[in-house]
């Protein structure tokens, strides 16, 4: 039994067994030798694309001005500098630390920055340091380079725009939180009022059970945060209650390209933290296609008299959804302009194109959030203040919108996809192997079973033919 149970896995494959020690490695090996992963080729598309834009002197031109001459030791280039920040967005890595260990340990990477095998890559202090040495305009002007990129390649429109909103968890605990008006902190503050209602000198026992029974509300009227003052407590979209930032994107309803995008604080709403996102995706529109922004899809957060005012002031259709909110009443003359523009969207939101582009709303919007912040790992953010968040954050989206363009030549946007693209075609194709398979053996059972048999009224003269 032994001898037929081996002689069944006779043609499997030979099991490798890994060597005691380490082997010498070889003297001298070509480039040519080393492998190639797929990483590989979605790199070197993305550098062709740079290159034949001219993306390295762009940069070098925008950035002359924080290098005051030949002195001192030379920095890296900036446009390593921003390849690293795309490289954040394109492998989903969040830090500036995670970024550097991860160009010094891939060989794509490598090839991707210009760096060669025997070159020490930038530390994760150098990538800091340059980022707060070069200023957010700078940072923005990439972003806008990048949008030019995308108008010359036909994947921008700018007509219509979708404005949504979401919220990064903050680089901040809840519980170093202090008052605005002493600066206690929060244990502080809970024991100075056990002491007024009289319990003296209480345990860390005594004070949670305190601190569980009082109605409590935690404002940002009343408390801060000591080191990102820009953080603020709010809800985040599990449910959560973090420090957070809002941040906002402008989208291409066309194309899918982020045209804007504001970091403001997060206990603002829709209707106030618009207000600065709509003249950005304006200006960027400008810039980028030489045309006027046209209208702009909004859900029902952002419905109020004063953002219908102020986009129709800036020339923009607004296709906003409208809550229920009942009958309104309308007197006076003062209220005929309002009347006129908040009428006027609900014609447009019920009709045909308007339910169309609420439906587009939400696929855009919802797929920018997702690229940016869930698989490019910048749902929390490792930095403080606006500014510099704002920094990583446009960079990020030039590297979204950098997507798009290779996504149209390579058929993926990110290089796992395209790993998971070729995963996904063999997977493909030994599926269509086994279902012919499996399609073949039925046919032969359905013939097998339904073989034409001769009457038996026939069968006599047969066998006397044959005889």
């Amino acid at each position: 039994m032994a001898l037929r149970r081996w002689d069944a896995y006779s043609d499997a494959m030979a099991m490798g067994k890994r060597t005691q020690g380490e082997r010498q490695s070889e003297l001298w090996i070509a480039t040519s030798e080393i492998v190639q992963t797929p990483g590989h080729v979605f790199y070197d598309r993305l550098n062709e694309l740079l290159r034949r834009h001219g993306f390295d002197a762009c940069v070098e031109h925008l950035c002359r001005r924080y290098y005051p001459g030949h002195r001192g030791r030379p920095s890296i280039a900036p446009g390593v500098y921003f390849r690293m920040l795309l490289v954040g967005f394109f492998e989903g890595l969040d830090s500036e630390r995670g970024i550097a260990w991860r160009v010094a340990d891939s060989l794509s990477l490598r090839k991707f920055i210009g760096y060669d095998l025997n070159e020490t890559t930038p530390d994760h202090s150098t990538i800091s340091r340059t980022r707060r040495l070069f200023w957010l305009s700078t940072h923005r002007a990439v972003f806008a380079w990048v949008l030019r990129l995308l108008a010359k390649e036909g994947l921008l429109v700018g007509k219509t725009v979708a404005i949504d909103a979401s919220t990064l968890e903050a680089n901040a605990a809840m519980r170093s939180i202090v008052r605005r008006d002493s600066g206690l902190g929060y244990e502080a503050y809970v024991r100075q009022l056990a002491a007024a209602e009289g319990i003296e000198q209480a345990t860390p026992e005594q004070l949670a059970r305190f601190d569980r029974k009082r109605k409590k509300r935690t404002s940002n009227e009343d408390w801060r945060h000591p080191h990102d003052p820009d953080a603020r407590v709010a809800k985040m979209k599990d449910g959560r209650t973090h420090m957070a930032h809002k941040v906002e994107h402008a989208v291409d309803t066309e194309t899918g390209a982020i045209v804007a995008m504001t970091l403001q604080p997060a206990d603002l709403g829709d209707t106030t933290t618009v207000q600065a996102t709509l003249p950005e995706a304006q200006r960027q529109v400008k810039m980028a296609t030489g045309a006027d922004l046209a209208e702009a899809v909004l859900d029902k957060g952002y419905h109020s008299d004063e953002m219908l005012k102020v986009a129709a002031d800036r020339g923009v259709r607004t296709y906003t959804a409208e809550p229920e909110r009942g009958r309104r009443r309308w007197q006076g003359r003062s209220k005929e302009a309002e009347q006129k523009r908040l009428y006027g969207n609900r014609r447009r939101i019920r009709g045909r194109r308007g339910r169309a582009l609420q439906r587009r709303r939400a696929e855009v919007g919802e797929r920018s959030f997702a690229h940016m912040y869930e698989t490019g790992g910048m749902r929390r953010t490792h930095l403080r203040g606006h500014r510099n968040i704002l920094k990583r954050l446009v960079v990020h989206g030039a590297g979204f919108n950098l997507s798009i363009a290779i996504r149209r030549t390579l058929g993926t946007g990110k290089p796992r996809q395209l790993q998971r693209a070729a995963g996904a075609a063999l997977r493909l194709f030994f599926a269509m192997i086994a279902q012919f398979g499996d399609h073949i053996r039925r046919d032969w059972a359905i013939m097998g079973s339904r073989w034409p048999r001769f009457p038996a009224w026939r069968a006599p003269a047969l066998r006397g033919t044959h005889a």
